[in-house]
């Protein structure tokens, strides 16, 4: 299978040459690499002058294109016609070395797959502790392996609003449980959602589907949203054998205010794209979750050190909320 890898950067040259650094030295190299910029500076260009990788492209992309999702589809239409399988990286991504030749295996040995997502790790320690285990309220536990839960899962399970889906699976109230929560045990399991930093999709999907333009600039839960568009048709995969390291890059976020506007925004969205038509149960457990989920960002504003930006998440958080009333998104029909 040929296979592009596509990454989307803005104002982060130097993480972006650690994660074209352990390209380089993969086991199985990419046919073509484009990099899509949408960086107001030229020192992503000058860095990439300076620095030769086989089969790199560089396109730095005015205003109208600025944006994850609008770059991921600018890349997309640039990737040569004979390209089977596309993948996508963040910028601030460290492969292990084997990456690429252990994502591209799900499609070997899953024919019918759409698309496939790598694993992230150093994130939480997990510890195999056998099919028999009894988990405690404080620990999540999944295919064998257990892991500290966080206290938001924690109240979460006290008052009954817990996931009731597998990891990488959303539920009816959204609010589920991401593929991180995965366990490293190096086997491959069906999913919904990828992480769209860590994702790669068959190049025959996006002949109907693109990522969708409702989620600006830095686009969060973008991912979320294409791939349960995806999975709406096939299969989806993650495979906890394709390792990579997520190095949290500061520059180029958003301020917390607008994140967690964006949190709850966006969250809606993905929600509806999930469930279209929600029962009421359904909204009672968004809501609940959303606003506990808020009133625990506020009291870190007490409980932790960075408290003014736990107070500026959870003011943004607020400000979402109330917005649904007045200005609800609307969600564009597959």
């Amino acid at each position: 299978m040929k296979f592009s890898l596509i990454v989307c950067t803005y104002l982060r040259p130097l993480p972006l040459m650690k994660l074209l650094q352990s390209v380089q030295i993969q086991t199985l190299y990419p046919d073509e690499i484009l990099i899509i910029d949408g960086s107001t500076n030229k020192e992503t260009t000058l860095v990439l002058k300076e620095n030769n990788f086989k089969n790199l492209s560089y396109f730095l992309v005015s205003k109208e294109y600025r944006g994850l999702t609008k770059q991921r589809n600018y890349g997309i239409a640039k990737v040569k016609h004979d390209i089977d399988i596309i993948c996508f990286l963040d910028d601030d991504i460290v492969l292990e070395q084997d990456y690429f030749e252990q994502l591209l295996k799900t499609y070997e040995l899953h024919p019918e797959a759409l698309g496939a997502g790598g694993y992230i790790i150093d994130e939480t320690k997990c510890e195999f502790v056998g099919n028999d285990y009894e988990p405690t309220i404080n620990e999540f536990y999944f295919d064998g392996w257990k892991r500290k839960d966080g206290s938001r899962f924690i109240m979460r399970k006290k008052l009954g609003l817990d996931s009731d889906c597998p990891p990488g699976f959303s539920t009816l109230y959204s609010h589920g449980r991401s593929v991180g929560f995965l366990p490293p045990s190096g086997k491959i399991y069906e999913v919904e959602q990828l992480m769209g930093g860590v994702s790669s999709y068959r190049k025959k999907i996006f002949e109907t589907l693109q990522f969708s333009t409702y989620f600006e600039g830095y686009g969060l839960y973008e991912d979320a949203d294409f791939s349960i568009r995806v999975a709406k048709t096939g299969k989806l995969y993650s495979n906890t054998a394709a390792r990579l390291h997520h190095c949290h890059e500061a520059s180029g976020r958003p301020n917390q205010y607008k994140y967690g506007k964006m949190v709850v925004r966006n969250g809606w969205y993905v929600w509806r794209v999930k469930n279209p038509n929600p029962l009421l149960n359904a909204k009672i457990k968004w809501n609940s979750i959303t606003i506990l989920l808020t009133l625990i960002r506020f009291s870190n504003a007490v409980t932790t050190n960075k408290r003014k930006e736990a107070l500026t998440e959870a003011l943004g958080r607020t400000v979402g909320w109330w917005s649904l009333l007045f200005n609800t998104p609307k969600v564009k029909k597959q």
